[in-house]
C-alpha cells in the first residue's frame, strides 16, 4: 500500500472461470466517498452470485470489476461525513450497497426493490482484494466473539436464506423444502429448525445431503426426488429452473415455492393442474434489505447458527469459485486474505 496500489482480483472477460475470466491485477487502493469507510479486508465469502458475475451469468455493471459482498474487515479510514464507525472497528459488507433512499419502494421500506440501487461486487468493487470500501449506512455491526471466517458467509448467504424464508410463508410448525443445499440453504434450514418446522433437502451433492442430515433435517434426497410428505412451503436455492415445476409439485395445497436465486436457467412450461391449481404460488426473492440484515444477525446469535465453512487464501480465489461450480463442498467457501 505504500504507492497507492493493491492487489484484487479483476473480471477481465465474462466467461467460464475455469479459462481465465478472473485475473488478480494491481489496482489503486480506493478512496472512500465523504460517507463511506475504507474497509481493510480479512476475509470475503464465495457467493454464487460471484460465479454469475464472473461468467456473465449477470450483464456487466462495471468493467473490470472485483467481486465479492460477504465481507469482514477493519476500518482503515472514513470520508469526513462517514458516521458510525471508528477505524479499528469490524465490520461487514453485505450484497445491498447504496440506495436513492427517496423513491417509493424505499419510502415503504422496501429498498431491495429501489431502482437506484447499487450492489457490491457488481456495480462497484468489492471485497476479493486488500481493500473496499462501503458507505457507513449501508456497513454491518458484527457480533463479538464470532471468528471473520464465519461470519462472512452471513452476509449474503444468510441474510438472503432469511429473506427467502419469510417469503416462503412457512407456517409455524410446517413442513419446509429446500432444493440445493449451499451456502444459504444450510443456514437458512438452522432458522427454520430452531424454530419448530420439519426440514426435507433436495440436493444433487452426497455430502450436502449428509451435512444437512447432521444439521437435523428429517430427510435428505436426490435434487428431482419427491419428499417423503407435501410440503409447506419450499425454497429454490439451486439456479435451475428445470426444479421450478418438480419443487411445485412437492407442494401441498396452498403452498409455496420462493425463488431465492438471483439469476435462474430457464424455467420449463408449468402444467396448471398438476403444478399451480389449488392456490399454490411462485414467489421471487429479489435482494434484501439493511433490516433483513440486521434481524437475520440477530436470530443467528440467538439460534447459534453456524456456517460449515471452507477456507481457501484469497490469492485461489479461482480454485474457490471452480469448487463452487462443481459443487466440491458443502457449506460455503471464505477467501482469507493472503494477499500482501
Amino acid at each position: 500500500m505504500a504507492d497507492g496500489t493493491m492487489r484484487a482480483w479483476s473480471v477481465v472477460r465474462p466467461g467460464p472461470v475455469e479459462e481465465g475470466s478472473l485475473r488478480l491485477v494491481g489496482k489503486p487502493v480506493p478512496v472512500p466517498a465523504d460517507d463511506e469507510l475504507l474497509v481493510r479486508v480479512r476475509a470475503c465469502g464465495v457467493c454464487r452470485t460471484d460465479l454469475h458475475v464472473v461468467e456473465g451469468d449477470l450483464p456487466v455493471r462495471r468493467a473490470g470489476v472485483t467481486p465479492g459482498h460477504e465481507v469482514v474487515g477493519v476500518v482503515a479510514g472514513a470520508g469526513a461525513a462517514a458516521r458510525g464507525f471508528a477505524v479499528g472497528d469490524r465490520v461487514g459488507v453485505a450484497w445491498l450497497r447504496r440506495t436513492d433512499g427517496s423513491c417509493a419502494y424505499c419510502a415503504r421500506g422496501a429498498e431491495n426493490l429501489c431502482p437506484g440501487s447499487t450492489y457490491t461486487g457488481w456495480c462497484a468493487d468489492g471485497g476479493y482484494a486488500q481493500y473496499t470500501t462501503v458507505p457507513a449506512a449501508f456497513a454491518h455491526r458484527l457480533p463479538e466473539g464470532v471468528p471473520d471466517v464465519a461470519l462472512a458467509p452471513l452476509l449474503c448467504a444468510g441474510i438472503i436464506g432469511h429473506r427467502a424464508l419469510r417469503r416462503a410463508g412457512l407456517p409455524p410448525g410446517g413442513r419446509l423444502g429446500l432444493y440445493g443445499f449451499g451456502g444459504s440453504a444450510h443456514l437458512c434450514a438452522q432458522v427454520a429448525l430452531a424454530e419448530g418446522a420439519t426440514v426435507h433437502v433436495m440436493t444433487r451433492g452426497a455430502a450436502a445431503r449428509r451435512l444437512a442430515l447432521e444439521l437435523g433435517a428429517a430427510s435428505a434426497q436426490d435434487a428431482y426426488a419427491r419428499p417423503p410428505e407435501p410440503l409447506d412451503s419450499a425454497i429454490l436455492f439451486a439456479p435451475v429452473g428445470e426444479l421450478v415445476p418438480v419443487a411445485l409439485r412437492a407442494l401441498d395445497r396452498g403452498g409455496v415455492l420462493a425463488i431465492a436465486g438471483i439469476h435462474l436457467t430457464d424455467t420449463p412450461p408449468l402444467h396448471y393442474e398438476t403444478e399451480l391449481f389449488y392456490e399454490k404460488q411462485v414467489r421471487s426473492v429479489a435482494s434484501s434489505t439493511r433490516e433483513d440484515g440486521r434481524e437475520f444477525l440477530t436470530l443467528a446469535a440467538r439460534y447459534g447458527v453456524r456456517a460449515t465453512t471452507h477456507p481457501y487464501p484469497l490469492s485461489r480465489a479461482v480454485e474457490a469459485l471452480a469448487d463452487l461450480k462443481a459443487g466440491r463442498f458443502d457449506g460455503a467457501a471464505v477467501l482469507v486474505n493472503d494477499l500482501s
